[in-house]
């Protein structure tokens, strides 16, 4: 199903990036009856308890997922966002991701796989800059600060340092101070005015790569969409194969409405979908829906091959 997918949001900026673009990130969601029964108890329990984390792959032109991976909430062992990642890489992709996937190790299994990244790494990253290129008006229009090859990992062991050329790109952006989550809880990292972007695609211009990073929003869209629209909020079972069952009726129910319409999953096609399946709806309503939206993407399609 994933191969006959055609692209709904293909940026012909990246038209000279020979992989396929692919988001990476986790989202965690919380078992319904573990919850229930743990905020009758002590409602405090109900943050802790059931808790399960949906690695997701995703795939930026046809967006939609092409793999989940899913492991307990920890985030430790065998559940580190790393680890699964290393696990489940594939030959020809560009892997795109945050902060947290910073590992040299696997950067290194990344490009033994013959595929590609572009990962943020945090802000009090030291480097030593091997060969400095030259800004275009077109990195600086960007906020580009610094282009150059660097080396990292000096003072990593000769095992966990990387063994293969990386470009550093920083990006001025705006600085906000450390943030707290409501009701408690850990708080995320401060960030400072230059965001490092690391990657191994040395021939690609300076804001390209920022703007493929730029496109890392995408997975955390998707993933309101996975939990609002396509109705995986809670996780409706506990179990390891109803887990399963909820993750691969996500991906595709995400799937088959873009097949059928061209577009992205909305909420309002999403409920026309279950009102036809709960018999709230008749075929020949959903079959309107549908070619609906299909004539709007047709239009769409020629409006932007006549710009």
């Amino acid at each position: 199903m994933g191969k006959d997918l055609q692209p709904v949001a293909r940026d012909p900026r990246l038209k000279d990036l020979q992989h396929v673009v692919t988001l990476v990130d986790g989202t965690l969601l919380k078992g319904l009856p573990v919850l229930m029964e743990a905020a009758l108890e002590d409602p405090r329990a109900a943050k802790t308890g059931g808790k399960c984390r949906w690695h997701t792959q995703f795939d930026l032109e046809r967006w939609a997922p092409v793999r989940i991976d899913v492991t307990e909430g920890v985030g430790t062992g065998e559940s580190d966002e790393r680890a699964v990642l290393a696990r489940a890489l594939e030959k020809g992709r560009c892997y795109v991701d945050d902060r947290g996937y910073a590992k040299f190790t696997l950067f290194n299994e990344i490009v033994k796989a013959n595929s590609s990244y572009v990962c943020r790494l945090r802000d009090n990253s030291s480097y030593k800059v091997i060969e400095e290129r030259t800004l275009t008006p077109e990195d600086i229009e960007a906020g580009i600060v610094l282009d150059a090859v660097v080396e990292l990992g000096a003072t990593s062991k000769a095992e966990a340092r990387p063994d293969h050329e990386i470009r550093l790109v920083a990006v001025r952006t705006t600085p906000h101070p450390k943030r707290g989550k409501t009701g408690g809880g850990s708080a995320g990292p401060a960030s400072s005015d230059r965001l490092l972007i690391a990657t191994n695609l040395l021939d690609l211009p300076a804001w390209i790569i920022a703007l493929l990073y730029r496109f890392r929003w995408s997975i955390e869209i998707f993933f309101g969409s996975l939990k609002h629209v396509l109705g995986c909020k809670h996780l409706f079972s506990h179990d390891e194969a109803g887990i399963q069952i909820q993750a691969y009726c996500a991906i595709i129910a995400c799937m088959l409405i873009s097949l059928w319409t061209g577009r992205k999953p909305t909420q309002r096609t999403y409920e026309m979908i279950c009102y036809y399946f709960l018999g709230l709806a008749e075929e020949d309503e959903l079959l309107a829906h549908l070619a609906q939206l299909s004539a709007t993407t047709t239009r769409k399609k020629r409006r932007d091959c006549a710009r």
